[in-house]
This record gives structure tokens, C-alpha cells and sequence, in this order.
């Protein structure tokens, strides 16, 4: 497990938590958190306190997304909300090149390109949420006011 933490996209992570607050750690878990119920059951917490980090592309850019675990992003409401013509799911390639970091393992900071974040009201029902540090089986825990802050994001209902 100590050779997670070791990984380049977990230790971008870790630098960038670090930077923002020093009491921030991620935390390597023994089992997956690929997808937010394995997260859930991992962490023992409800799947709605997961933060799925979901990146959308657009006619010339990408947005990322962090929606509750048990909600689904609501393409039509982010092209409303952002005016666009057309907005879909990123493939893993874009992923990849676009944050750094693998599907399944995408964390909403330390990408290698910025994007906007549109965050959802609906992890404001948590005072707590967990979200990926980089890799399937990393995470780190957040307060959501501080996860706004971290991230810079907008929030919106978007699920």
C-alpha cells in the first residue's frame, strides 16, 4: 500500500492538498474505490458522500464535474448552465491526457491541464465527502466548503 502513495498522479495529489491545508492526507485503502459504491463500501459512509470526479467534453474544451456518488450528471442541465451546443463524457484517452490521471482513479485537483469545475449541490448534504487522490484505490477526505475552495469551483445543480 506504501507504494501507492509513491505513485506520480497520488503524489501531485498529496503536493497539491499540502499546498492548500497541511492537516489534508491521502489515505491508501486495501480495497478498490473504482467506482463510488466500492468506495462507499470501502470507506463505510454512504455512497452520496463520494465524489465522482466526471470529466465533459466540449466543442473546444473540458469541464470537470464532481457529482454525489449516487447522483447522475445531467449533460443537457451543464450545457444550459454553460451555454454550450454540445457537451459529452470524456473517453479514457482524454482522460488520460487531459488530467493525468486513469479512469477510475481521476481526483478533482492536480490535473495536468486546468478545466472549469462545476461542483453539485447535492454533496453539500455531506459536511464531509471523499474523493480520489489519483489512483483506483487512494482517497483523500474533504470538507465540502473546502473542496469548493480547493477546486475553485462553480456550484450548480447539475444531476
Amino acid at each position: 500500500m506504501e507504494d501507492l502513495l509513491k505513485k506520480e498522479p497520488v503524489q501531485r495529489v498529496v503536493k497539491a492538498l499540502s499546498n492548500f491545508d497541511g492537516s489534508l492526507k491521502v489515505e491508501a485503502l486495501t480495497s478498490s474505490a473504482k467506482t463510488a459504491k466500492d468506495a462507499a463500501i470501502s470507506l463505510k459512509c454512504e455512497v452520496g458522500a463520494i465524489v465522482k470526479s466526471l470529466l465533459l467534453r466540449t466543442e473546444n474544451s473540458f469541464i470537470l464535474c464532481l457529482v454525489s456518488g449516487d447522483r447522475r450528471c445531467s449533460l443537457n442541465k451543464v450545457k444550459k448552465i454553460l451555454n454550450l451546443k454540445d457537451v459529452s463524457m470524456a473517453d479514457a484517452d482524454q482522460v488520460k491526457k487531459q488530467t493525468g490521471f486513469s479512469i477510475g482513479g481521476v481526483s478533482p485537483i492536480a490535473h495536468l491541464n486546468r478545466n472549469k469545475v462545476l461542483i453539485d449541490t447535492s454533496l453539500s448534504r455531506y459536511e464531509h465527502v471523499y474523493a480520489s487522490a489519483g489512483h483506483p484505490n487512494t482517497i483523500f477526505k474533504i470538507n465540502y466548503k473546502k473542496l469548493i475552495n480547493l477546486t475553485e469551483g462553480i456550484v450548480e445543480d447539475i444531476v
